[in-house]
This record gives structure tokens, sequence and C-alpha cells, in this order.
């Protein structure tokens, strides 16, 4: 060996994880070694280039950074980086600079990943501890996405074209002209009040509402404008933008900053931060005639899964996007239904119900529907109408591939079925008289959402639920007991536990042992607090407010409740992209070793967090 490789031998040998190896491991370390030099504020690794070795510091110092530009950690003699990117796709995750003039040693990426998998110290000692294990894991989506970092007034192109709501449709139609717009915003002065947005016109308003109609020039826009307006804060992100325009099928949304108009987007302006796809599912879903034609979007809607997973999309822009895909075949059936039965006998609102109301929906999923009926429902009246109503709609779902609930939680369902003072009541039960038993199959109808009707019936029921729950400490620890019937499959030694039933034997079923129990616990916190929002990453946000956990838990929460959905997600996309079915039932021995134990971390947080459920709602005797 030569003297140069000696000294690299001896350097090796002072710093852990590497002292820690056989003589021979290292003596092949040191013989494959690059040895570098970087001047001080040198760049030596950017985001997502390509990486092909462990870089270890000899001597200087490094900076190494999130793609934000926030310093995430310095390293002198002995330190290594570059480990997360040779776990993640051979891709840099954190950029690195040198601060003082620096020698570095490079190991190959072959041995590194011998290391890896032969030495468990020294994986346990280069992956450091669980949570950073976690929260680096999750940084590879958050970061990979500018949805989730470009705010929406980003997008706006120009100061918004506005026009008072005395001006007539001619004025209205050449003020698009001349600033060749597609849409214009109305807005109303009132005295000693400031200049308001109380409308808006478009293309589309001129052509069906003034041209079709056959209306003179100087009609008001007030009387042709659309006011019931969608609109989103300019400091909220591009992707929830995204989601409120998919969601009630709108082309234009106004921009407020103060509840006054900064500009305004169009889907267009999306089509660069957002995979086209999930765009044209949803607009191709609202032009079929029939169920057919649905069912026959099932490639398209797999399709869109696939390239969101595969452009790196985060689990909370994946379940809201195949929510509102979801929303939208619910919402064209009920149009197709009215259709064939005709216009419906009293106004209804139909409700959706677990994981879609969350926004929290994936490719393998059932589903799970109710119908808020008028107060004047009369059963010999009405009811056929609305049971042909839902027979169609849920037919129609199972055959767009949403399989009918095996609980029977459908607007089929009689029971599920009701005018709204019967929910009302319902609701009113099972928190003042719970029971465990009793809330076993109801604690579904605690994500509720309006997507069709009288939506505001959803959320006068929302609006109940929220004020009631937290005043009813019993019903709250009848909803933690529940939530701790599904626990995490982890031994005693932190080995994953198999499912032992039917087909999904000898394989982790990723939905019932991860995603579910997540979500239970993360209700039941909101329901203490009061929490208005509906998703699982929303109420966390107000949970972490709340203060009711302990110091860190919440973060740790969230970064685990995105491992394991990723983990669930990825497992879906390569059986399509297989062409098999898919399914959550995962086989452990089919991740890689970082997977495996960022999921066994996740697993842990999860565990601690139902022993602490446990704990703070165990003061409420339960008979």
């Amino acid at each position: 060996m030569q003297i140069e490789q000696i000294e690299v031998l001896d350097f090796y040998k002072r710093f852990s994880p590497f002292k820690e190896l056989p003589d021979d491991m290292l003596a092949d370390i040191t013989r494959q070694t690059e040895i570098r030099y970087f001047k001080a504020g040198q760049h030596i690794l950017n985001f997502n280039d390509p990486i092909d070795a462990l870089y270890v510091v000899r001597s200087g110092a490094v900076e190494t950074f999130r793609r934000t530009g926030e310093l995430y950690n310095r390293l002198s003699e002995g330190g290594f980086f570059g480990e997360m990117g040779l776990l993640q796709q051979h891709k840099v995750r954190f950029p690195a600079t040198a601060i003082e003039d620096s020698l570095l040693y490079l190991i190959p990426d072959a041995i590194f990943m011998q290391l890896f998998g032969q030495f468990e110290h020294f994986a346990d000692y280069v992956e450091v501890d669980d949570h950073t294990r976690l929260k680096t894991a999750v940084a590879r989506y958050t970061d990979a996405n500018e949805l989730m970092t470009a705010k929406v007034s980003t997008l706006i192109q120009q100061s918004p074209i506005v026009l008072d709501q005395h001006a007539s449709v001619q004025q209205a139609a050449q003020l698009m002209t001349a600033h060749d717009a597609s849409a214009l915003l109305i807005t109303q002065n009132l005295a000693d009040q400031p200049l308001s947005l109380c409308g808006i016109i478009t293309d589309q308003d001129l052509r069906t509402r003034v041209i079709a109609q056959n209306l003179a020039l100087s009609t008001p826009v007030a009387q042709v404008m659309t006011t019931n307006l969608i609109c989103i804060e300019q400091h909220q992100f591009v992707f929830e933008a995204l989601m409120l325009m998919l969601r009630h099928h709108v082309q234009h949304l106004p921009i407020l900053k103060q509840d006054m108009p900064m500009g305004m987007i169009t889907m267009s302006d999306m089509v660069r931060y957002e995979s086209q796809n999930s765009l044209y599912v949803v607009n191709n879903i609202f032009r079929q005639t029939d169920v057919e034609g649905l069912a026959n979007l099932k490639a398209d809607v797999q399709a869109c899964f696939l390239r969101m997973v595969y452009e790196d999309a985060n689990a909370q822009m994946i379940g809201a996007a195949m929510a509102a895909i979801g929303r939208s075949f619910k919402q064209r059936l009920l149009e197709l239904a009215e259709q064939k039965f005709g216009s419906p006998p009293i106004p209804y609102c139909f409700l959706a119900l677990g994981s879609m109301a969350r926004d929290e929906q994936l490719i393998v999923t059932d589903q799970d529907n109710a119908l808020i009926l008028h107060p004047d429902f009369n059963p010999k009246q009405h009811d056929a109408y609305f049971a042909q109503l839902a027979t169609f709609v849920c037919d129609g779902l199972d055959a767009c591939g949403y399989p009918y609930c095996t609980g029977q939680i459908m607007a089929t369902n009689p029971k599920w079925r009701q005018p709204l003072p019967v929910w009302q009541r319902y609701f009113q039960d099972w928190m003042t008289q719970p029971t465990p038993e009793k809330l076993l199959n109801s604690g579904i109808f605690f994500d509720l959402d309006g997507v069709w009707g009288q939506v505001h019936w959803a959320k006068q029921l929302n609006e109940q639920i929220n004020k009631q729950a937290r005043q009813h400490p019993r019903f709250l620890a009848c909803m933690a007991k529940n939530a701790l019937t599904r626990t995490p499959p982890l031994g005693f030694f932190k080995d994953f536990v198999m499912e032992t039933d039917g087909r999904q034997q000898n394989t982790l079923n990723i939905k019932r042992r991860g995603t579910g129990p997540m979500a239970d616990l993360i209700r039941v916190h909101a329901l203490a607090i009061g929490a208005t929002v509906k998703s699982s990453s929303e109420r966390l946000d107000n949970i972490i407010a709340a203060n009711i956990l302990p110091q860190g838990r919440g973060q740790d929460l969230r970064a685990a409740m995105e491992v394991i959905s990723m983990v669930r997600i990825r497992h879906q996309a390569l059986a399509l992209r297989a062409g098999q079915i898919a399914d959550n039932a995962i086989q452990p021995d089919q991740l890689s070793d970082f997977e495996r134990k960022t999921l066994k971390d996740a697993f842990k947080v999860l565990s601690d967090a139902q022993r602490f459920l446990k704990f703070h709602y165990q003061s409420i005797r339960i008979s």
C-alpha cells in the first residue's frame, strides 16, 4: 500500500462509522477512495444533480443546505455528506459548498451501498436518528414540488381588469376586446365603503346569457354576471388554486388581497405548474353523456395517478387531485341521474364521506356516500325517486372504479338517505349518548363534505359537529378507543408484524395498519379542539397550533404520515405499471433497506402517538 493510501487508511480508522469496520473492508475502501480539493466558496454539489459517491471531509469545512437555502449542516474533519442522495435515486438532496479550503475523500457508490447493506451499525450511523431520517425522506417530496411552495400571486400576469356593475354588456365586451381578456371582474362602489368585488363576467356568459337570450346591448352587467364567486387570497399556494378550480369547475379564479382584487388566473396559467392529465380528466368527465363513457375513463384516471407519482408529487397533492376527480364523477353521475329521472321532487344534498371528504383519496378506494333530504321529505311521495337516484349513482361509481362499500355506507341504504333533521339527530345522539360500538361504523360520518345540491346543509352538519364534539368528553373518549383498534404493524423488536388473513397473508396492509389509524387519531384531536378544516394535514396544523401534543410530536407525526402515505402510493403505482391490480398489501422484502427503516420509523411515531391518545383521553370512563 502506498504512503498516500496509508494516510487515508489511518484517517478512516479514527472516525465512525468507518473505524468499526473490518480491516479488510477498510483496506478495500482505501484503495477505491478518490481525493478532491475544493477552494473556499466553491460549490461541491448542486440540488438534484446526479451523485455517485459519499463525500468525507478530510480537512477544511463544508456547509450543506436545504433547497430553500436554509443551512442544514456544517461539517468538519470526519464529517460526511451525500448519503441521502445515494439512498434516494442518486440525486443530490442537500447542496454543499466549501466554506474553507477543503480536502475531501470520495467513496464510490458501489462501496457505500455494500457497506449500507452489509453492516447494520454503518446503516444506522449514516441515517442519523429516526426523526432526521423521517424528515429527510419527506423533504424529497416537498422540495421537488413548486406547486407546494409557489404562491398564487406569482401567476398574476397583469393588474385586474375591472368594470362597474352599472356598465352595459356592450362596454364589457369592448373592454374585454381591448385587453384581449376572456373575463372581467365586476365591482361595486357603495357609499362610505371601499371598492369591492361583486361578480365576474366571462366570454361564455356573454354568449349564453346575452347573445343567446337576445338581450339588449344596454343590459347592465349586473344582470348577467356570476355572483357566487370562487376566489383565493394572494398568500395561498398554486396547488390550492388548482384544487379550487378543479373542485368548482371554474376557468377563472380572482386573486384577492384583503378582499381587494389584485389579479386573476385562468386554467391556462396552471398548465405550466401541473400535469395536464388531472385537468383533462375532470374536463372529460363532464363531457360524457352516459355511464359507459364515464367508465371508459378509468384508464385515464390511472394514467393521471401514475404521472403525478412519477413527477414526484407528494401525498397531499395526489390525494387532493384524486378526490377532485372522484367528486367530478359523482357530480356528473348526479347530472345524468336528474336527466334520466327528472328534476328532484324536493331539494337534496349528496355527501362524500371518508377519504374523499378529507381530500385524501387514492387509486384504490371504495365509495362512501349519503343523501341529505329536505325537511319536507315524505317517504311515500319522495323516496322512490331518491332510491332510484342513489342506485344509479352508486352503480355508476362502481362501474367507474369506485367499488361498493362493503359496510353499506351508501345512499342506497335507507338509513343514510334521510332528511336534514334526522341527520342532525344522528349526530346529536352519537355525541351525547356515545358508545364505542355505536361509533364504530359511524365514525366515517365525521369526515363529510357536500358535493352536489344543497351543499350548505353539509356545512351546517359540520358546524354542529365542531360546536358540540368538544363539549362531550365521553364522545371523544369513545372515538379515541375506536382509533386504537388498528395498530401499526410493529412487533416487540420493531420487526414488521404480517397480516395472517386471506390473500393478504404475509403482507402489511398499509391502509388498515398505517394511513387508516393515522387519520383516525388526527380526527379525534381535531374534534377535541373544534377544528373546522377537513384534511388530515390541515387538521394537524390546527392541532400543533393548539399545543395539545408534546413539543415536536406534531412535526414528527406529519413526517410519519407523509412517509406511510407515499409508501402506499408508490406500491399502488408499481402495481399499475406492471399491469396488476393495485392494492394496499405491502411486502416488506420488496422495499429497499432505506424504505424499510424509514417505514419502521414512521410506524414507531404512529405507535407513540396512539399511546399519547390513549393517555390523553383515558380519564374518561367508558361503560
